[in-house]
């Protein structure tokens, strides 16, 4: 038979038909206030929460709990985890009881409810955040989740709503205080605000129609009205100046005109400068600097050039340098010094050639003591450092020092 009715006398009925009939009249959910605690979660001591009294229904049966009741939470992990409270009808078991279900380890999402239509139904009523190795449940770690059902026309949060409403279905939506219906597809606001910016087919502009203004019914016109920017033919201007000398000004070097390419300097001189040509004059008509007066500090110095032509005095004292350590010289490497007979060449030019200069060859030198030949810029060997040379001879010294006393021990210990 493919039609039934019921309830009717003497007629049989059993519970998933009155379940049938009785969800008709009403959505599973909390009967009681939004805002009243029927059924609220709340924190207990330990890992307990509190559930308190209320009534509730699901799919169609009614459950009804007088007292708060307690409920532990599984032992935390070492892993966070989200669990859930809800209220489960088990038609198999005759009953609608409080059940804990636990959430994966390491897992944000909560397990899902199990809502069949014979069967066994879940009803959430709020969510546990369960921290890794927490000992307690705080308030901060209860979301309530529970739908509130107090009439047909219910009220509900955003993550309260049916979750298998009919099309026109009318509610309050306590989230977003508005009154809401279910469109078949969506949640529709029941009455949105309408915007200028919302409204279809106005138009763009207002033309008004003509009209005039009294010049007494204008209110805030100015005290006077400057003209706009416009021009004047210059025969039309009286009073005209014959002439007129330039004020104070002055003009960009790039927009001079016909300037010269060079400036050849006019005649002058430096003062304690060297130029090009120029010689030493020897103080007090000698060559014999130490026997000359000296201002200043009173001290000599010896004078570097360098490469760039720039004179610098040759300082020692420790206050120049840094990183003071001790280099080993091999006396070899000095003894290996050939001294040099040699002509130097002339000034580029022309001159005569400076015969029989003795010397060293800086490419020999830098073969066994390379710590005192110098290079140029494009790192060919130049020069030498005479002024260290002295400094290399102490190896030798010092080695023949050495030398010798080892010697004079010698001869002192054979003679005994």
């Amino acid at each position: 038979m493919t039609i039934t009715s019921y309830p009717f006398d003497s007629q049989t009925v059993t519970e998933s038909q009155y379940g049938y009939l009785f969800r008709e009249f009403q959505d599973s959910g909390v009967a009681t206030g939004y805002d009243a605690p029927g059924f609220l979660i709340g924190p207990g001591t330990g890992m307990n929460v509190t559930v308190q009294p209320g009534l509730a229904i699901l799919r169609g049966h009614m459950v009804q709990s007088t007292a708060t009741e307690t409920l532990a939470i599984p032992a935390a992990g070492t892993s966070p985890r989200i669990d859930r409270v809800v209220l489960k009808l088990d038609p198999a078991a005759n009953s609608i009881t409080l059940v804990v279900k636990q959430g994966a380890a390491g897992s944000s999402t909560p397990p899902a409810t199990t809502q069949t239509d014979t069967g066994v139904y879940e009803l959430a009523l709020g969510q546990i955040a369960v921290g890794a190795n927490v000992t307690s449940i705080g308030a901060a770690d209860i979301t309530a989740t529970r739908p509130v059902v107090g009439h047909r026309i219910g009220i509900w949060a955003t993550s309260t709503r049916p979750s298998a409403p009919r099309k026109g279905q009318l509610g309050f939506n306590n989230s977003l205080a508005r009154w809401e219906w279910w469109d078949g597809a969506a949640w529709s606001d029941l009455a949105p605000t309408v915007s200028w910016s919302s409204l279809t087919g106005k138009p763009s502009s207002y033309t008004p129609s003509a009209h005039s203004h009294q010049w007494a019914d204008i209110s805030n016109p100015p005290a006077s009205m400057p003209p706009t920017a416009h021009k004047h033919p210059w025969g039309d201007v009286t009073g005209t100046p014959s002439t007129y000398p330039p004020a104070s000004h002055s003009h960009a070097w790039s927009s001079v005109t016909s300037k010269p390419s060079t400036f050849p300097p006019s005649s002058h001189s430096h003062s304690q400068y060297l130029e090009s040509g120029d010689t030493i004059s020897w103080a007090n008509g000698t060559k014999r600097v130490h026997a000359d007066s000296v201002s200043g500090s009173g001290t000599y110095y010896a004078v570097w050039v360098q490469g760039d032509g720039t004179f610098a005095r040759n300082t020692s004292s420790r206050r120049f340098k840094q990183s003071i350590r001790d280099i080993d010289i091999a006396p070899e490497a000095v003894l290996a010094l050939r001294p040099r007979v040699y002509d130097r060449r002339p000034k580029e030019d022309g001159g005569d050639y400076l015969r029989d200069e003795f010397g060293l060859i800086a490419e020999e030198v830098a073969e066994t003591l390379p710590e005192i030949v110098t290079r140029d810029e494009e790192g060919q060997i130049d020069a030498l450092r005479y002024d260290l040379l002295g400094v290399a001879l102490l190896s030798v010294v010092q080695d023949q020092e050495r030398r010798i006393a080892a010697l004079e021990a010698r001869v002192e210990e054979l003679a005994r």
